[in-house]
């Protein structure tokens, strides 16, 4: 029987490390400057807070201006920002508006493009906005905290609990992230 534990736990810590190993080898196109971005080296800081958005999606724009208090808060203290959009492919025609969004929301970040949602899957996202925040660990970038930007997307008035300014906060004091994950509320994915 402890063999089997053993064999288990070590079959676990491997598939894990393969896991983390690969999310730093992930790569896409941004939209914003027509680079190939590789997700190892924009999470070079403290963390990294990869934000699924779409255009079309209308809890996107009711989060804008969140999401750019939230950046404006934490960017300085080393945590890296990026939106990335599972709904467009590789195309200059589909690229032109999420250049133009950035330049037009005050949002001034890298807008990823997630041809095939090859990153959607990775991540299992289902719902946007939904954030991952990935963090460097001892086998390469861990997802610290997925989920809910806060709990309320309509109003931000009413929002009562801040569920990503949290997990931020968390690990910026070098804690782990309670809970590390909440349910996002949002638009539906849509799949190709």
């Amino acid at each position: 029987m402890e063999k089997t534990a053993f064999t288990l736990t070590l079959f676990l810590a491997l598939i894990w490390n393969a896991f983390s190993q690969n999310l730093s080898e992930l790569s896409t196109i941004d939209a914003v400057t027509g680079k190939t971005m590789n997700l190892g080296s924009m999470t070079s800081g403290k963390g990294f807070v990869l934000i699924f958005h779409s255009l079309n999606c209308p809890f996107a724009k009711l989060y804008e201006s969140r999401i750019k208090a939230i950046k404006t808060t934490f960017q300085n203290q080393g945590i890296g920002f990026a939106l990335i959009n599972p709904e467009v492919g590789n195309s200059e025609a589909e690229q032109s508006p999420l250049r133009s969004y950035i330049d037009q929301s005050g949002l001034n970040m890298s807008y990823l493009i997630d041809a095939g949602q090859a990153w959607t899957k990775v991540f299992g996202i289902t719902k946007i906005p939904e954030v991952i925040v990935l963090t460097p660990g001892a086998n390469g970038l861990e997802i610290s905290y997925r989920g809910a930007i806060d709990n309320n997307p309509q109003s931000e008035s009413a929002v009562s609990e801040r569920h990503l300014e949290r997990a931020l906060n968390q690990i910026l004091r070098g804690e782990s992230t309670t809970p590390a994950q909440v349910r996002a509320v949002g638009c539906n994915v849509r799949s190709y």
